[in-house]
């Protein structure tokens, strides 16, 4: 079993000011979204957050809701921004490093920079994927 640890905050100076009002949050769903295509798969992700949608514009980080329908590949591929991929629902194949791994719901993967990565969805239901990418992607 894994130590459970304490959080402890963040230390030092923050590298962005504290305003002196308070700051709103951005609540929004995935209708909220700006849709995107990705080259040669026939999926579709939602920006939930991401500087492209204006109602949630993060600046630093980027969040798409990735729904993947039974039998869709999005082809092996890399970049120089970290990702998280949740698998949120469904099952599937994914191509890491080389390797052919399993995920299914439940499943996190830590994408390094430049770490190839596709998906492939093996079930018979539609795998909603939460990526998370730091910076966001353009």
């Amino acid at each position: 079993m894994a130590k459970i640890t304490e959080f402890r905050g963040y230390q030092g100076e923050p590298p962005i000011p504290k305003p002196d009002e308070l700051v709103e949050p951005n609540i929004v769903t995935v209708q909220d979204g700006v849709p995107v295509k990705y080259p040669g798969c026939e999926g579709i992700g939602v920006r939930v957050v991401h500087p492209s949608n204006p109602r949630a514009p993060a600046e630093n980080m980027g969040m798409v809701m990735f729904f993947v329908p039974p039998h869709v590949v999005l082809g092996v591929g890399s970049h120089h921004t970290e990702e998280c991929y949740v698998i949120l629902k469904g099952q599937g194949t994914m191509t890491l490093a080389g390797k052919q791994v399993p995920v299914s719901a439940g499943t996190f993967i830590h994408l390094p920079p430049w770490c190839e990565h596709g998906v492939e969805n093996t079930g018979d239901e539609t795998m909603e994927i939460l990526i998370c990418t730091s910076p966001p992607n353009p």
